[in-house]
């Protein structure tokens, strides 16, 4: 249980860091680093930006699984850990465009880089520290705990933001208030960095060193003989991601630009939906040790569809109560889509290219999902000044991700497994879900 706290703790720093961010862009790097566009270009330039973050994340993936297969989870952790806040701090330090002109934009979009290299490395190692020290029928709960990092860190950049605002006025907090929240990610990383020196490495890692030795290269292993469940990981994450991201970065610009509400009060409402979404996460990971995780993120994946569908014709109605229930609501189906995938990801590749299978396909569905929907969603008001494309692009998303759950049986799985060791431990594996599906 303590490695599980502690990926908890790591992860919500390290996902803080990378909400900031997101916040960031939708209420003031558009005037400050882009000052010559207009509103509404200067937002989509400045969700550019932040969608580059998510270019990064596969290969931060590719790069940290690959040390992680070869020499250990735990040195990967640290190692995302420091990159994040470095990259973080950075910003916050950083002068903007009327200070050095095009440079800001420049370096601007080469700290989010780091940052997406970062991110790339750290989800694949959280969660497999969690789920490899579990005991087997408790896999996808320990599991759930770098899960909850993500609305965890969420809630905590709103906090941050919404202290700020608070209290300094709109003049200073487009001058130096907004950095405050960044420059607080030194003291976060140095906790996260001391509670992840304390935790011991996987056992299951451990194991397979000593037993049958490491892949040489361990994408190359997985690519060659787990394509199908990279594909098949990517796309059940594409939905919730997508969705996600429109939840925690887009949304909160929408409702200033095409809604006029106060910011502060939608702060608070996605606030208040990411602790929903807390709540959900390790309940819908129970559920899935409980009933088999295909089952519980089918029904997760139809409710998430559900809710992506009728987000933004609620928030269009202006009521803030009619809001604050969409996003509870929608809340709620993240949560029940989001716990179980982390046990289903560790499940679906062997030990020795767990942590390249897995961060693999998580990061490609991070590009195509999240990279892409608060660009995808401001290019899509721009043209049509209208919600109503944002929503019919969400719903797709999710019902992409809806029929990769769908997809995901054992024997397809089982047949794109060569023979020799590897097979061995994912058959053993797949017997666990057979049973877990039966139950």
């Amino acid at each position: 249980m303590k490695v599980a706290i502690a990926s908890l703790i790591g992860t919500a720093i390290e996902w803080y860091d990378y909400f900031v961010y997101g916040l960031a862009a939708a209420m003031v790097f558009g005037p400050l680093f882009f000052p010559a566009f207009s509103s509404v270009t200067g937002t989509l330039a400045a969700f550019a930006t932040f969608s580059v973050g998510f270019i990064a994340r596969p290969l931060g993936g590719i790069v940290m699984g690959h040390f992680g297969d070869r020499i250990g989870r735990k040195s990967m952790l640290v190692t995302s850990l420091l990159m994040m806040g470095i990259a973080t701090v950075g910003v916050g330090l950083l002068p903007t465009y009327e200070a050095i002109g095009a440079w800001a934009p420049v370096l601007l979009v080469t700290l989010r880089l780091i940052q997406g290299l970062g991110v790339g490395g750290e989800w694949g190692g959280a969660v497999l520290m969690a789920v490899e020290h579990a005991p087997p029928n408790r896999k996808g709960f320990y599991g759930s705990f770098a899960q909850m990092g993500v609305p965890a860190g969420l809630i905590l950049a709103n906090v941050a933001f919404l202290g700020v605002t608070a209290g300094v006025s709109d003049s200073a907090f487009l001058t130096w208030g907004w950095r405050v929240p960044f420059l607080f990610s030194a003291v976060l990383v140095v906790v996260g960095v001391v509670i992840r020196f304390t935790i011991t490495e996987s056992p299951d890692f451990e194991r397979e060193k000593e037993s049958s030795g490491t892949e040489r290269l361990p994408i190359v292993a997985v690519l060659r003989h787990n394509a199908g469940a990279v594909a098949l990981g990517a796309g059940a994450f594409i939905g919730i991601n997508a969705v996600g991201y429109i939840y925690m970065a887009y949304l909160l610009a929408y409702s200033d630009e095409a809604l006029n509400l106060d910011r502060s009060l939608v702060l608070t409402f996605i606030l208040l939906g990411s602790c929903a979404w807390l709540v959900t996460v390790p309940t819908a990971s129970v559920m899935s040790d409980r009933y088999g995780r295909r089952k519980v993120l089918l029904y997760g994946s139809i409710g998430l569809t559900a809710a992506a569908a009728a987000l933004f014709p609620l928030v269009d109605t202006g009521s803030s109560v009619v809001i604050l229930i969409a996003l509870l609501v929608t809340g709620v189906a993240m949560g029940t889509v989001y716990g179980p995938l982390a046990a289903l990801y560790t499940e679906l590749f062997p030990v020795r290219v767990r942590y390249s299978g897995a961060s693999l396909a998580y990061q490609i569905g991070a590009l195509l999902g999240g990279g892409l929907a608060p660009t995808v969603a401001s290019s899509l008001y721009a043209s049509w000044r209208s919600s109503l494309p944002i929503t019919v692009y969400l719903t797709a998303t999710t019902l992409v991700s809806l029929g990769c759950v769908a997809a995901v049986r054992h024997r397809h799985i089982r047949n794109s497994m060569p023979e020799g060791p590897l097979s061995t431990d994912h058959e053993a594996r797949e017997g666990d879900l057979t049973r877990q599906e039966g139950r």
